[in-house]
């Protein structure tokens, strides 16, 4: 099989709108939560959440096609603008045929269908829709905006697995590459889910923190005070590229991926299995398609949400895996500082995990003030301050409502 590699990276987070942005604020342990400022929030019972700050998506596109997308899409094509500009990839020079876009989103434009059920609930009863609203909802359109802008005629289509949706297009790209089906494949994940009908969902589960006085330290993994996520948009994207081919080119590589898990809790449909079963299923099926040995890993960043099960469950699953071994391995969130951007999560996580690659350091679990007992306290979360590592293999984990579990490894080149 052909080997993968991945050589352009873009970005849209909550801690910035850029990779250089976003570095900083892994860095230095920035929480990007505050006030929701999209909509009065006043009504709910949690009324914060990480938005994108300082965002004007016409400072990026032509203002007549934004109103053609609902933003999870406008937010996909910026980070690929990001990622074909980083990659050097002259498009006059590639096969159209063997280029794909392969794009995850978990719930696709939700602002969108909000937005025309409440102009039709306020109207006058006969049906006025905005001719637009299918494919500004559709989680699939986002991969076709992108390849029409590149003319990339090959592998497209849209991953769709909740919170699992952005490693699963990233696995899939690293499949069909190495199969020998594609040369270069953007890939990555979007969401923009911030918004009424968002906020009132994921609260009436009782799956948001309703830390309302300090939006800053709401999103606590492994805190014994935890009491569920944040709510994160944005967007993250990557150029995987077969290595002979990026090597032609003489393209820079950020690393190599060199395995993925996919598997499912069968268990329940929001909660995690309680011992990590699925967790620990993924992550070895991963490590073995690697043909990495437990000990040579050196930082995972966990899915990691700030849920009371959900935490509990992964390090369980990670002390199955690594045994000995875990208490080596620099393990942190980074939801802790981004928020939870849902289908977009394991495309900013795996993200943070080539930068944690790049600059020799790991970045922080911030907001731990009180760990919970049930965790062992002689793993190295990485509590509250990035610290200096050389880090050459990341496992990066992300979990979804529905069971499923994606495992990424990736290593230094």
């Amino acid at each position: 099989m052909r080997r993968v590699v991945i050589t352009g990276i873009g970005v849209l987070t909550p801690l910035g709108n850029n990779p250089a942005d976003f570095l900083n604020g892994l860095q230095k342990g920035i929480s990007g939560a505050g006030p929701i400022t999209y909509f009065d929030a006043e009504p709910f019972k949690t009324r914060f959440a990480c938005e994108l700050k300082d965002f004007n998506v016409n400072d990026h596109m032509d203002r007549k096609e934004a109103r053609k997308q609902d933003p999870f899409s406008q937010y996909a094509m910026i980070v690929a603008d990001q990622a074909i500009s980083d990659s050097g990839i002259d498009l006059e020079k590639i096969d159209p045929f063997m280029s794909g876009v392969i794009w995850g989103s978990g719930i696709g434009g939700l602002k969108s269908l909000e937005k025309e059920i409440e102009d039709f609930a306020r109207g006058s009863g006969t049906p006025r829709y905005n001719p637009f609203m299918i494919p500004k909802m559709i989680s699939d359109i986002a991969p076709g905006h992108i390849s029409i802008k590149y003319n990339f005629r090959g592998i497209n289509y849209g991953t769709v697995s909740a919170c699992a949706s952005a490693n699963h297009a990233m696995s899939n790209a690293f499949d069909y590459i190495r199969l020998g089906k594609a040369d270069i494949i953007i890939c990555g994940g979007s969401e923009a889910a911030i918004t009424r009908t968002g906020l009132g969902g994921f609260s009436s589960m009782k799956a948001l923190s309703e830390r309302n006085d300090d939006p800053a330290t709401a999103s606590r993994p492994f805190d014994r005070d935890r009491d569920g996520f944040v709510l994160g948009e944005g967007a993250a994207g990557f150029i995987f590229e077969d290595y002979e081919h990026a090597k032609k080119r003489g393209a820079k590589i950020y690393g190599e991926v060199i395995g993925s898990g996919m598997t499912a809790d069968a268990y329940h449909i929001t909660a995690p299995h309680p011992d990590g079963h699925g967790a620990a299923h993924v992550m070895k099926t991963a490590l073995k398609e690697a043909k990495i040995n437990p000990e040579e890993v050196d930082y995972i960043n966990v899915h990691g949400t700030s849920t009371p099960l959900g935490d509990v469950a992964e390090i369980k699953a990670i002390e199955n895996v690594f045994g000995v071994n875990a208490e080596g391995i620099n393990i942190s969130s980074t939801k802790s500082m981004t928020g939870h951007l849902l289908g977009a999560a394991g495309a900013v996580e795996a993200l943070a995990c080539l930068m944690a690659m790049e600059h020799n350091f790991v970045p922080p679990t911030i907001n731990n003030f009180n760990l919970d007992p049930e965790i062992n306290p002689r793993l190295n979360l990485t509590l509250n301050e990035a610290q200096e590592r050389k880090v050459n293999v990341i496992l990066s984990n992300t979990f979804g409502f529905g069971g499923h579990n994606s495992s990424l490894v990736i290593k230094k080149i």
